[in-house]
């Protein structure tokens, strides 16, 4: 090995910034830039070489800026008045008031996209959770982030001349990052632990300013744990190595996330876990509520939950960690024994059958087990969640499994372009940027000529194209491609064609493959002299993904033939560059998932607040979507089956060809004024509601008040609250096995006509318990062709007569619908003020048919 040198001594030096210039480190390590447009133009302003060459992070620029470019521009009045606008920006972000004084929200997530800069995000995900913190930012929310800070980040992809994906994994230097370490009141570095089986583990606290919002990042790579190198190697990949580095990532973002939150002096009011790699987090509450407040395990998980929040971005069951129960004790017996909590209980927590002891330990399970509030990502979503989820309350219809959608949105300021954005200064109302929630405020988009927003929209599309061919140009250079193939790649793309765009990662059931299926067709698509063509792809596949790596390495060659070599491209390295790029310049948005197996999809809703249109399977978002957003659709909103595979692909060619290109190329002079017409229906529907603001007040409304009163009541007097209710749960458990159905009715006379009340009554035996611990629900609604309610609605039945142990619950139905209808009757314990927080396995009765 060859000789290097050390260091024997380190230390940080800062750029001497000139007075006039003084807050510009402050302005750089806060990602406010990144969305907003002032401050990012002082950066780019300063030195657009120096800028470009950063990767657009401004606290690395100011390493290498030299100093006569920073005298030369504070110099300068043009720059200084723009500094001072910029200031005035950053102020007035940092001064908005706290919307919700007292409530804390604690969100944690595996993931975060939220500059190009900082690779520390794979996908969707990732950039999901930097979209919810820079709008819970904007809207003034209380909350924090939490998540781990990658040595190594997520993969960066590069292609071999047979387009084969590479994987690398450049460094993260964080000190040339816009994160600082934190330190404690004495001006030490903040320093928390976890025990792992091969010893304690020391976890580094760092923190990024997210215009209000903190999120604080995890580092274990630090000396502290040189003695153990796969210690220090915890946080060195995102999604990398077996499952023995995943649970130690979960246990330090988890249990480390929160020892970090409290060794800063953070006690928050809501938990938020977005995915199930932070349920850890839960275990460690119930450790510290057990200790801190003498509570018992069952006390502990009661308290714990009530202001746990899950949300589930998954449709499918191979999403999700699995750990086995050997595994499971490895890591977490000793911590079970200390903390006094049996092991078998916390097994339990992650299993669908609690009794079995062959089962695998679910993080998703475990967050569903352990929050009252559980959500899925879009209404269809929902849907597939409970189904996929029933058998945790298998007492409960799939319809009514405690599982409601929070539809996700993206951040507008970050992802819409900066064109367009002009354009709406020019023609909506002046604080159309602080109202852009309103419906109304869309309204004026009518008033936009046509020939400007298509102006706008040429642009976007010539920025493209330079981007692509500069894109393909350095990694064919890269990879020491022939000169011949440069030159190709250096004239890919025609700005005035018809351009696709399709980027996401390549994983099966996302079928990237789909609109290569019949390649001569596509060819001719592509070909058509009067109506060209032109398709940019982009997207990774997981480093064992050998599948999906295929399929690009099938793309790079279809690219390659002669005929449409100019025609086809893929874009290597998809991220957030690659990603705002296509979204704001391609003409239409492809997507094509299984319809179910898309929990929301998120690139699809960038696009079309950039005025580009989508066809799209009906999936995710754009379920909702389709009829208001000037799209089109592929296939219908019947559920997957292998045989859509060619119908969907044959449905996407003809769609091209008789619908979509002819209408694009449908020119009046040279506007094409049906699809202006289109591209304002997008516009209008899709910027107002699906942007991730909505989505956080929409968290705010559902979940995040709830739980933060919830925990305000229960916290007092130490818990009595929960104590109370614990000891309650239990004699209820203990009776319930004997409160059975005594008689229900009275007869119903047939026919039953509309309007006319229907008495419904239950005679129950209570066995010791009281009416008011029991709630008895009739449940009614249309019987379907198997048998079966549907269209249902729930009426609760009060008290109407005690004799002894036996209640009669009864009430009056007037029933709205007519056909053939029915009814069925159940009880249960009568503590959930709401049936969507109801718990795992819970108490449920229902009358028996026949009996």
């Amino acid at each position: 090995m060859p000789f290097e040198i050390r260091p024997l001594k380190e230390f940080l030096v800062r750029p001497a910034l000139p007075p006039e210039l003084a807050r510009m480190s402050e302005l750089a390590n806060n990602v406010l830039w990144s969305w907003d447009f002032t401050i990012r133009s002082l950066f780019r302003r300063l030195d657009p070489k120096l800028w470009l060459a950063s990767d657009k992070n401004p606290v690395l620029m100011l390493g290498e800026i030299s100093q006569e470019s920073l005298a030369r521009a504070a110099a300068d009045p043009r720059y200084r008045a723009l500094y001072r606008r910029a200031c005035e920006r950053y102020d007035a972000c940092m001064q908005r008031h706290d919307s919700h004084p007292g409530m804390l929200v604690a969100y944690f997530s595996m993931e975060y996209g939220l500059v190009t800069c900082m690779p520390i995000y794979s996908g969707g995900l990732g950039l999901l959770a930097g979209d919810h913190l820079k709008a819970a930012s904007d809207a003034g929310l209380p909350l924090v982030g939490v998540g781990l800070l990658y040595q190594k980040g997520y993969l960066t992809q590069s292609l071999n001349p047979d387009g084969w994906q590479i994987e690398r994994y450049p460094l993260n230097d964080f000190y040339t990052l816009p994160v600082t370490p934190v330190v404690d009141s004495a001006g030490n570095e903040l320093r928390v632990h976890v025990n792992l089986p091969s010893g304690p583990v020391a976890i580094k606290v760092w923190q990024q300013h997210v215009g209000q919002v903190k999120l604080y990042l995890l580092d274990t790579n630090i000396p502290e744990n040189a003695a153990i190198h796969f210690h220090r190697d915890i946080t060195a990949q995102l999604y990398g190595g077996d499952n023995h580095t995943r649970i130690r990532q979960e246990i330090v973002l988890g249990i480390g996330g929160l020892r970090a939150l409290r060794a800063l002096g953070m006690r928050p009011t809501v938990f938020h876990m977005n995915e199930g790699h932070s349920a850890f987090l839960a275990v460690e509450r119930i450790r510290l509520l057990s200790e801190e407040y003498q509570l018992s395990f069952d006390e502990a998980l009661e308290a714990a939950r009530a202001n746990n929040i899950f949300t589930t971005h998954t449709s499918v069951p191979a999403g999700i960690d699995l750990f086995d129960s050997g595994l499971m004790y490895e890591y977490f017996h000793a911590y079970c024994h200390d903390a006094g909590i049996p092991f078998d209980q916390l097994l339990a927590l992650g299993r669908r059958n609690r009794n079995d002891p062959h089962e695998r330990f679910s993080m998703a399970i475990s967050a569903i087990n352990t929050s009252s509030y559980r959500n899925a990502v879009s209404l269809l979503h929902r849907r597939v969640s409970q189904e996929m989820w029933q058998d945790l309350w298998p007492q409960l219809p799939v319809w009514e499994v405690p599982i409601t959608s929070v539809t996700n949105g993206v951040h507008l300021p970050s992802w819409l372009n900066v064109d367009l954005a002009a354009l709406y200064d020019q023609y909506l109302q002046p604080d159309w940027r602080d109202r852009y929630l309103d419906p109304r405020t869309w309204d004026l988009i009518d008033d936009i000529p046509s020939s400007e927003l298509w102006d706008v929209h040429r642009r976007r599309k010539r920025l493209l194209v330079n981007f692509v061919r500069e894109h393909v140009r350095a990694s064919a250079i890269e990879r020491r491609a022939s000169s011949t193939e440069i030159r190709r790649l250096s004239e890919v793309l025609d700005p005035e064609a018809f351009t696709i765009g399709f980027a996401r990662r390549f994983a099966e059931y996302k079928r990237p493959a789909l609109i290569l299926r019949d390649r001569e067709r596509l060819r001719r698509i592509l070909t058509n002299p009067q109506m060209p063509v032109q398709i940019v792809i982009a997207g990774k596949a997981h480093p064992r993904d050998d599948h999906g790596k295929s399929l690009i390495r099938d793309v790079i060659q279809l690219s390659r033939d002669p005929e449409i070599s100019k025609r086809l491209v893929f874009v290597e390295n998809y991220g957030i560059e690659v990603g705002r790029a296509l979204v704001q310049g391609v003409d239409l948005w492809l997507n094509s998932p299984r319809r179910g197996e898309e929990a929301c999809g998120t690139s699809g809703m960038k696009a079309a607040i950039n005025g580009v249109l989508n066809l799209s399977v009906l999936d995710g978002w754009y379920d909702e979507a389709y009829e208001d957003s000037g799209g089109w659709a592929i296939g219908h909103r019947e559920p997957y089956s292998d045989d859509q595979d060619g119908v969907h692909a044959s449905t996407i060619y003809s769609t091209l060809e008789n619908e979509v290109v002819p209408l694009f190329y449908e020119r009046d002079e040279t506007v094409p004024e049906e699809w202006m017409r289109r591209v304002k229906t997008a516009l209008k529907n899709i910027s107002p509601h699906f942007n991730s603001l909505r989505m956080v007040r929409d968290y705010v409304a559902q979940f995040y008040e709830s739980a933060h009163a919830a925990y305000t009541v229960i916290r007092k007097d130490r818990f009595a609250t929960i104590r109370k209710r614990t000891r309650w749960n239990t004699q209820v458990a203990q009776a319930w096995e004997r409160v059975r159905f005594l008689e229900v009715g009275p007869p119903l006379r047939d026919p039953v006509f509309s309007g006319s009340p229907i008495p419904i009554s239950a005679t129950v035996e209570l066995a010791g318990l009281q009416p008011e611990d029991v709630r008895v629900e009739a449940i009614i609604g249309r019987i379907n062709a198997d048998g079966h309610l549907n269209e249902t609605e729930v009426l609760t039945l009060p008290r109407n007569e005690l004799r002894g142990s036996v209640a009669v619950f009864a009430k009056e139905f007037i029933p709205q619908l007519t056909g053939r209808l029915g009814l069925s009757i159940r009880i249960s314990p009568n503590h959930y003020d709401d049936p969507l927080t109801r718990a795992c396995h819970s108490l449920l009765k229902w009358v028996q048919v026949g009996g």
